[in-house]
């Protein structure tokens, strides 16, 4: 049984993109004699993960896989030419890194001079100290020994500095030098891997083979592009495809995964938790100790990280296929393949929220219309002016709503003035917190506007958890009182504002607390 020589052409017909790593499907039709016969497909990525390695036979006739396994071979650079057949590239790179080692030179002869000279000013500075304690009066000598000195001194720092700019310029050139020299005549070292694939034939004829196997340094994430035009919002979702395997993807299926094949299963250990009751004390009773505390309302999910995030897919693993075969080279840089596009009616206000910011933002509202899930990612927003920064996509089930901030405008100027009064009222002492909120708006219109425009205000008011503190909106005294306040204590309000009108809205509540409550 031998081997040929000439490997047979293996080339990526398919690929699954996880979070952090590539599965890489080969198909290719071999025509086979019968019996046993080893063959050498190829080339493969070196960095294939061999534990992964998988072979599949179809054929009409009995067809065995007997072994399957990765060689790797390694080719060394090339002995470097001959000093006399130098190009002149090459001798330009050594020129320059001649005169980086002189200016090198020069930069410490200058330094040490430097050194000297300020060495030689200080003993100067403490003869002239000396002397004048002793009454020597020598002021024309040490005048013209302290010119002489800062003379030399200025003139070498001057030197070195004109030195340092021209190593600072030689470098950037050596490098460009060094890099061109390395890209045009440089053989770099390559590590090559083929599949020695021993199989066993029934009868002669063509055999269907399937290899697939894992390999790192190839990762995904989305991306999408909102395009808002008048009512209807377009949302493209793209992904971004990054890959390094050492081999290029032309003309692949593509198929995007959020499983993480490398995450632990291993279920959690169930550990004791004990629950015991204990009287309170004397002090304990007589006291409600409360504080007040900030809590961000928003659903369960992944905590944010530092760097590239990971995909979120809201627990459960998602497919997303690309609708064409794509090619994506190996040079590790972004690539962006087009997925699927959807447009869908949007429901825009202009919402300001003064005690976080006093800028008012363009919300666009929109249902999830692509058919599919939209994953966490960010989003290049795009309305009538053209492209108007970059915001973030929450993860959105298919049909479900979803907004997008498409930045704020400049027309509009919101400022918050707060007021607070603490009172005892009763018999039992209770502690009445009195706050005044004021939100002025107003707008600045172009000349010609007519339209009105609707800016939704919301102000947050405290939420109690204990009985012994009460919170109350006092109605009577908002001007005007607020359209809704939801269970989280957010007030809204709709306020209309034409061309360059103005408008204040008031808000007044209250907390009441018992004589036992501390820490208000």
């Amino acid at each position: 049984m031998t081997t040929p020589p000439e490997p047979i052409a293996l080339p990526v017909t398919a690929v699954t993109c996880l979070e952090d790593r590539a599965l890489v499907e080969r198909t290719t039709v071999l025509d086979l004699p019968a019996g046993v016969t080893r063959l050498r497909l190829g080339p493969v990525g070196a960095l294939a993960v061999d534990r992964t390695l998988h072979a599949e036979l179809t054929a009409e006739h009995a067809a065995d896989v007997l072994d399957v396994r990765i060689v790797r071979t390694w080719t060394p650079r090339g002995p470097r030419p001959s000093p006399v057949d130098d190009s002149a590239l090459r001798l330009r790179v050594h020129a320059l890194e001649e005169e980086e080692a002189d200016l090198g030179r020069q930069a410490e002869r200058l330094r040490a001079r430097l050194g000297l000279l300020g060495r030689l000013a200080g003993d100067l500075m403490r003869e002239i100290g000396e002397g004048t304690g002793y009454g020597e009066t020598e002021r024309s000598r040490w005048t013209r020994e302290l010119d002489r000195v800062d003379g030399e001194r200025d003139t070498y720092a001057e030197r070195l500095r004109a030195v340092q700019a021209r190593q600072s310029a030689l470098e950037s050139e050596l490098l460009e030098s060094q890099l061109a020299l390395h890209r045009s005549e440089e053989d770099p070292a390559e590590l090559v891997g083929h599949v020695e694939l021993t199989v066993e034939t029934a009868a002669a004829g063509p055999v269907g083979l399937r290899l697939s196997h894992l390999t790192p340094c190839a990762l995904w994430r989305p991306a999408y592009r909102a395009v808002l035009d008048g009512d209807s919002l377009t949302v493209e979702t793209d992904a971004m495809v990054w890959q390094r395997t050492g081999e290029d993807w032309s003309g692949v299926r593509l198929t995007l995964s959020t499983a993480r094949s490398a995450l632990a299963t291993d279920p959690p250990r169930i550990a004791e938790d004990r629950l015991t009751l204990k009287d309170r004390s004397a002090a304990e009773r007589r006291t409600v100790d409360v504080e007040l505390r900030e809590e961000d309302v928003e659903s369960l999910g992944p905590a944010p990280v530092l760097g590239l995030p990971g995909v979120d897919d809201g627990g459960e693993a998602r497919v997303l296929k690309a609708p064409a075969p794509v090619s994506v080279p190996g040079d590790g840089r972004a690539h962006r393949v087009p997925l699927s596009s959807f447009t869908a009616p949007a429901r825009a206000e202009y919402a300001c929220s003064p005690e976080l910011s006093p800028l008012v933002t363009q919300v666009v509202r929109f249902d999830n219309l692509s058919g599919h899930v939209l994953l966490a990612g960010p989003v290049d927003l795009v309305r009538g002016s053209g492209f108007t920064g970059r915001g973030t996509l929450d993860f959105t089930a298919v049909g479900a709503a979803a907004e997008l901030a498409f930045g704020s405008r400049d027309d509009y100027r919101v400022v918050r003035l707060a007021e607070e009064s603490r009172d005892s009222v009763g018999l039992t002492q209770r502690t009445v917190v009195t706050r005044t909120v004021r939100l002025h708006v107003s707008r600045f219109s172009a000349p010609g506007e007519s339209d009105g425009r609707t800016v939704v205000l919301r102000e947050r008011i405290p939420v109690s958890e204990v009985s012994a503190v009460e919170v109350r909106l006092h109605k009577d005294a908002c001007s005007p009182p607020p359209d809704a306040v939801d269970a989280d204590g957010i007030a809204r309000w709709e306020v209309d504002l034409p061309p360059g009108g103005r408008r204040t809205v008031t808000l007044v509540y209250e907390l009441s607390a018992s004589a036992k409550v501390t820490g208000l």
